[in-house]
């Protein structure tokens, strides 16, 4: 059974959150029932997962609804009046997690917080039973199994995604891509709410197009210490080691790979663009390129990169963001990382790379849409 752990709005992204909120504010009420579908587990039960602490900060299996009745569940959630509140339903994991379209993953259920309300949501189906994937990974993928790392608290999983021509051509080597939240890039029925994002889809079509190189992607699986293994913290420097000492070596071994720096780089969304940054600006001989996807820059780091006077890393930086709700709060850490990039000699659009959509909220539905642009900035040809 595949573990995986995927809160999508961790832990420091939730205190850039509640900055924003007063604990004078003016609280309200919503109630939320669900008219569970015929199809749901005598023994079944229902949870609610969203964006503020009370539903949960994106745990699927944390927050019970209350069993009203054979079919109606229910619960009061106090929350900010202006809060902007986005959520979903489980019975306890993403793939199980509530269906309103046939064969579409739906988006986050939302609403603002006006004043009291009740919301009656009526799923169709459920991930796990009625609902089938309209997507399936695209290509042959392998799968590496609880990995230990010195200093950290959990194992970790791996799953490589390996280019078209790998299982014909067996005299070609590749070059590799590293990747946080590995169960979020590939597979649906792995990634946070149900939608992946379609690395495999989208390097297949850039690598049959001949737009971009063929490469082998290793995601690396998270865990319940998610927010301090992808910051400059104790869990943080282990995480890299892990990845510097131990997968990379067992993926240079197993797979026909090109192991040099060159050929080397790391990609990761939130959080993971931070470590990401991390892993190549620590470990320039070992990579050489990072994919910072709506990545979370505090000041104390942009401050350090500005003050760098040591010699060039020779390292190349792609960074986005999107516009909505909380990217538009991560923004100034993202125009600052820049500034600092550039005030000590990195030029844009060489080894330097920026793109903002400013209509790209902060989920891998919005990841899967501009995934492409790292890609050929990284591999491109």
């Amino acid at each position: 059974m595949l573990k995986f752990f995927i809160p999508l709005l961790y832990i420091m992204e939730v205190i850039l959150m509640m900055t924003l909120i007063s604990c004078g504010e003016k609280q309200a009420v919503i109630t939320i029932n669900v008219i569970a579908p015929s199809s749901t587990p005598d023994d079944a039960q229902l949870y609610i997962s969203g964006n503020y602490p009370v539903a949960g900060d994106w745990n699927p299996r944390l927050i019970k609804l209350e069993k009203k009745d054979k079919s109606v569940w229910s619960i009061n959630l106090q929350l900010p009046v202006g809060f902007e509140f986005e959520y979903k339903i489980t019975r306890g994991s993403w793939n199980s997690q509530a269906i309103y379209i046939d064969g579409e993953i739906p988006p986050n259920n939302k609403t603002t917080v006006i004043a009291d309300t009740t919301i009656t949501l009526q799923p169709m189906d459920w991930g796990d039973i009625g609902f089938k994937f309209a997507k399936t990974i695209i290509g042959t993928v392998k799968y590496h199994r609880e990995l230990e790392g010195e200093g950290l608290n959990y194992k970790r999983d791996l799953i490589v995604w390996l280019p078209p021509s790998y299982e014909t051509d067996t005299v070609k080597r590749y070059p590799v891509l590293y990747m946080h939240d590995g169960q979020n890039i590939i597979d649906p029925a792995t990634s946070f709410i149900g939608y992946d994002w379609c690395v495999d889809e989208v390097a297949d079509s850039l690598i049959r197009s001949g737009k971009m190189r063929e490469i082998i992607v290793v995601g690396i699986y998270n865990s319940p210490d998610r927010d301090n293994e992808y910051d400059d913290t104790k869990l943080g420097r282990a995480y890299m080691k892990l990845i510097v000492e131990q997968i990379k070596p067992t993926i240079d071994s197993t797979y026909r790979t090109m192991p040099e720096r060159e050929n080397t780089s790391v990609m990761g969304s939130s959080m993971g663009g931070l470590i990401s940054f991390l892993v190549v600006w620590n470990y320039p001989e070992i990579f050489s390129q990072a994919g910072c996807v709506s990545p979370l820059f505090r000041e104390s780091l942009t401050r350090s990169i500005e003050s760098y006077s040591g010699s060039d890393k020779k390292i190349r930086i792609y960074m986005d963001n999107g516009g909505v709700g909380l990217e538009t709060r991560l923004q100034p850490g993202c125009e600052n990382m820049l500034s600092a990039l550039q005030k000590i000699g990195f030029r844009m659009n060489e080894n330097l790379q920026w793109f903002n959509d400013k209509e790209a909220e902060h989920n891998e539905r919005a990841w899967s849409k501009r995934v492409w642009q790292p890609l050929i900035f990284m591999y491109g040809q």
